[in-house]
């Protein structure tokens, strides 16, 4: 092949991620809080200093120090120890309820737009009623019906998350079902659940993937809101969002355990949106060429 030709070959998926990752130099600072975070959460038996349980009536509400690094709250926990873990929830949830919500959400857009008529329109219907409701608010009904635990603090938000992913999947359906690639899979008489997993989904799944991205930025905030209005997972185990309505009774003599947790609230959302917008960069055709 000559040179000319191979030069005109368009990048890889990873080459242009690498490409928007060196334009977009926040995007490595997300990579690396993102990796920071991961890393507490997965480690987190060795690298939590305290048990996150562990009551330290004595030292109850004191201030950063040296043995308790981010102080402890009104029962003596320490604070640092309680983040570290609490990562491990917010990820949790945040990255299954995404995955919940892409697969079914995927799932209904790529269905309502090939099959098109009155599937598309009742899919459609349901989806406006869904996005109707503002996130928080959908959450908070459906988390005060199936109660507080951690599962159905996953359903929720998933249920919350599905809406944008059938509508970003339903879109280029639509119009990746008349091109002549599809249309010669008909002609060879290729089964709708074949073109529709072959043929349609490997060429806008990256656009949900890049949602994916920036909603996990949104389910941990909404995990965040349901805990702190007691809906998330119950106590005594250690959230983010649980975490800061314990401290808001001691506001003003212990901003400390308030302060820290929403400090890692919103490294994780900036990070995650960080690397959302790197993401969009490399998949969109517009970024890539300027």
């Amino acid at each position: 092949m000559s040179s000319t030709a191979t030069a005109s070959l368009p990048p890889s998926r990873g080459s242009a991620l690498l490409a928007a990752l060196r334009r977009n130099r926040l995007s490595w600072v997300g990579l690396a809080l993102l990796i920071l975070i991961v890393m507490a959460a997965v480690f987190a038996p060795w690298l939590a200093p305290h048990d996150p349980l562990q009551q330290h009536i004595i030292a109850r509400l004191e201030p950063p120090s040296a043995e308790f690094w981010l102080g402890t709250d009104s029962y003596g926990r320490d604070v640092l120890s309680r983040i570290i873990y609490g990562a491990r929830v917010s990820l949790l949830v945040g990255f299954v309820a995404i995955l919940i919500a892409m697969t079914i959400g995927t799932t209904l857009g790529v269905l309502a737009g090939y099959i098109g008529g009155l599937f598309d329109r009742l899919v459609m219907g349901l989806v406006d009623v869904l996005l109707s409701f503002p996130t928080l608010v959908l959450g908070l009904m459906i988390a005060a019906m199936l109660g507080a635990s951690l599962e159905n603090l996953i359903i929720a938000i998933a249920i919350t998350e599905i809406a944008p992913f059938v509508r970003v999947a339903r879109a280029p359906t639509i119009s990746l079902k008349q091109r002549d690639f599809v249309e010669a899979g008909r002609a060879l008489g290729y089964s709708p659940v074949r073109i529709m997993g072959v043929h349609i989904l490997p060429n806008m799944i990256s656009d949900v993937v890049v949602l994916g991205s920036l909603w996990m930025a949104s389910a941990i905030r909404t995990e965040a809101s349901l805990s702190f209005i007691g809906l998330g997972v119950p106590p005594p185990t250690a959230t983010w969002g649980s975490m800061i309505r314990e401290g808001f009774e001691h506001i003003l003599d212990a901003w400390w355990l308030t302060v820290f947790p929403s400090l890692a609230i919103l490294l994780t959302v900036l990070a995650l949106n960080l690397l959302g917008d790197a993401l969009r960069d490399a998949i969109d055709p517009k970024l890539r060429s300027e």
